[in-house]
């Protein structure tokens, strides 16, 4: 029989406890913050001039280069996105709207959790896989547009992501029935329309800024070590090279701040008493709503206040856009929570995917081969999944601490770039510490 995975366990972030650390956990808090005053130190003293420039990185060998840009692979997975997405969209309308059925796992295993680990081993590859981006082509080709351009200029920036990211969080992690059809459906047609209609008119700077699932993966995948030069040079690189790149436009703090407070939520979401005191309340989905949002804007706000006091640190008079060209060095640790927050449910989940979108309509079918896959547990041993989570929140913080150096020394002359740094180590420290406690708490 095909197993099934619980709906009420779609947020769970992992099997690791605070007892399957090697070391007592009141231990692993002090030496992570230890780690990150330790990098700032070493910074301010060997890292004195801007280090990470646009032409960074070693070249691809030229074979390597021309497969990873030959039409027939990325034609190959644009056909098998669409593949997937006909599929998914078939299990939806005509399959039984039970917990057999694939479609939930997909988007909320597949697409939410799965799309970031790709991207950040590939880069931004849903750029090539986007459906969407088939769909706007044939839509451009049928009805004689132009798909180079929109009818009007773009000027949103970043935020019609940050919205579309909220709002799919919510639905993950808050919404009534958000596995069920009569929610699926309407939301799986409802972006594809505001997408489609979104690309018409503003061309394809929509995708790039406004679709939320390619912003999503175009920052992961910033952290990938495959990555382009500006001149298209394939080249390995180092993840700081990559998101150093993330052009600062307004709402990238937004969208980032909704990552790693949407992050953040679902595991505080998993302590016994705010459940217990959003379910008690008048309107259970209103107060986890603004749970939601409260740490959205916590993230956004602490870094702003960093940002500004960094600013007037270094004698900088105007704050504009200041706190933006440091929103770039939140994504290493939005990216650390994911791998925290989600590794065990994207191993676990992502193979009893495949094993349910064997039999799509529900009728005992095996048109795949995969029914019978039994999800392993190799790589999801208490043990490993905890040391793996304090790795990769402490990584990624101290990935968060170069950039923001990085930064500063652009933005400010060394000495005022280094004192100006002391608020950002203080936010890191406190992200880091808040962090674990959360993850090993719930």
């Amino acid at each position: 029989m095909t197993p099934v995975l619980n709906p009420a366990a779609w947020v769970a972030h992992g099997v690791g406890k605070r007892e399957d650390l090697p070391l007592p956990f009141p231990l692993v808090v002090a030496g992570a913050s230890v780690a990150l005053v330790v990098s700032f130190v070493a910074l301010g003293a060997l890292w004195r001039t801007p280090r990470l420039h646009p032409g960074g990185g070693h070249p691809l060998p030229a074979t390597t280069a021309r497969l990873l840009d030959s039409r027939w692979l990325r034609g190959g997975a644009v056909a098998l996105a669409l593949a997937l997405s006909a599929w998914t969209l078939m299990a939806l309308v005509a399959g039984a709207d039970n917990a057999n059925n694939p479609t939930p796992y997909v988007v909320y295993v597949w697409l939410w959790i799965g799309l970031p680990f790709l991207s950040l081993v590939l880069g931004p590859v849903w750029r090539v896989l986007n459906p969407l981006r088939a769909l706007f082509l044939l839509l451009c080709r049928a009805g004689g547009l132009d798909p180079l351009n929109g009818i009007l200029r773009y000027r949103l920036g970043y935020w019609p992501a940050a919205v579309g990211l909220f709002a799919f969080t919510w639905l993950e992690l808050i919404a009534p029935d958000r596995t069920t059809r009569a929610v699926l459906l309407p939301t799986i047609l409802g972006v594809m329309l505001l997408t489609l209609l979104g690309a018409v008119v503003f061309g394809p700077r929509w995708f790039e800024r406004a679709d939320p699932f390619e912003v999503l993966s175009s920052l992961y995948g910033a952290l990938s070590p495959l990555g382009r030069r500006p001149d298209r040079t394939w080249v390995v690189r180092t993840p700081l090279h990559g998101v150093d790149r993330i052009e600062a436009d307004h709402g990238l703090l937004a969208t980032v701040s909704v990552l790693l407070g949407g992050t953040a939520y679902d595991g505080f979401s998993g302590l016994t008493a705010w459940f217990s005191w959003t379910q008690s309340s008048a309107s259970p989905v209103a107060a986890q709503t603004l749970g939601l949002l409260g740490f959205c804007v916590l993230v956004a706000g602490t870094l702003a206040a960093a940002a500004g006091l960094a600013a007037r640190i270094a004698g900088v008079v105007s704050l504009r856009g200041c706190a933006t060209a440091f929103a770039p060095s939140l994504v290493p640790i939005a990216a650390g929570y994911v791998v925290a927050h989600y590794w065990s449910l994207w191993v676990y989940g992502g193979q009893l995917t495949l094993a349910l979108l064997s039999d799509p309509l529900g009728t005992g079918a095996n048109w795949l081969g995969t029914r019978g896959l039994t999800p392993g547990s190799a790589l999801i041993g208490p043990t490993f999944v905890a040391c793996l989570q304090v790795t990769a929140i402490v990584t990624g913080h101290v990935l968060g601490i170069v950039h923001a150096h990085e930064r500063a020394l652009r933005l400010f002359d060394r000495k005022a770039a280094v004192r100006g740094q002391v608020p950002m180590l203080v936010v890191m420290v406190g992200y880091t510490c808040g962090g674990l406690v959360l993850l090993f708490a719930a």
